[in-house]
């Protein structure tokens, strides 16, 4: 009986043994055939940084030119909103937003909540940059502008504004590259982002090696290819 047993147990742990050695770390083709339900969540990865940088980008704009104004109140109101939004984390206003609008008589789809939730947060560091550029261009471009009658919003958009571009380029890019990375923050709210979706097709198959070493890769290729296009925009029109 004792022999029996024995033997059993020996079996069971040379079984063990074999599949644990016969078990693929990586299945090269277990990660092809997830490649096209990832690709389309990239798809939507990508969409939401795109629209989120348009927005971040034309809000910023507005909050720089706010915080440039006479009014008191307009550049204080600007001010506050800033730095609330950068004081306080992206995934917290995800949260406010995707749950509070509905209460105050918006409705929006998670996906639209994600583009308006990083387009204001990235607004506010957008802002700091439009600042900083504003400020490069010598005042003396002002005086000479008003020297020959121009209003100042003329001055503001044909003037100033073309020369306070350029320097910040980079630093628009880097803004576009760090959002692009917290897109998965949007999973918290239901969005099938390319991250949201590697973990359910985890849970569903019980391997997460090859979906999250996928979005690893994905995400890698698009920031390489962002820095790529940033760089070469800086190089085009940068000087």
């Amino acid at each position: 009986m004792y022999f029996r047993r024995s033997a059993k147990i020996g079996t069971l742990c040379l079984l063990h043994e074999s599949l644990t050695v016969n078990e693929k770390i990586f299945d090269w083709a277990f990660a092809w055939s997830l490649l096209p339900k990832l690709l389309d969540a990239l798809i939507i990865t990508v969409s939401a940084t795109i629209l989120g940088m348009a927005l971040a980008m034309a809000l910023g704009l507005f909050w720089a030119v706010l915080r440039k104004s006479k009014q008191p109140v307009l550049h204080w109101t600007a001010t506050t909103i800033v730095e609330f939004f950068r004081s306080t984390p992206l995934l917290v206003q995800v949260y406010f937003l995707f749950y509070v609008l509905p209460d105050a008589g918006l409705r929006l789809t998670p996906f639209q909540t994600g583009i308006l939730a990083l387009g204001i947060h990235y607004s506010a560091y957008l802002a700091e940059v439009y600042r900083a550029g504003i400020e490069s261009v010598p005042k003396g471009q002002w005086e000479a502008a008003r020297a020959l009658n121009l209003s100042r919003s003329h001055t503001f958009k044909a003037i100033i504004l073309p020369q306070a571009l350029p320097p910040i380029i980079p630093a628009l890019g880097n803004y576009l590259i760090a959002m692009f990375k917290d897109t998965p923050m949007l999973s918290a709210i239901t969005v099938m982002e390319l991250l949201q979706t590697a973990k359910i097709i985890g849970a569903e198959t019980f391997r997460y090696t090859e979906p999250l070493t996928l979005v690893g890769i994905l995400f890698l290729i698009l920031s390489l290819i962002s820095a790529k296009m940033i760089r070469f925009t800086e190089q085009r029109y940068g000087y």
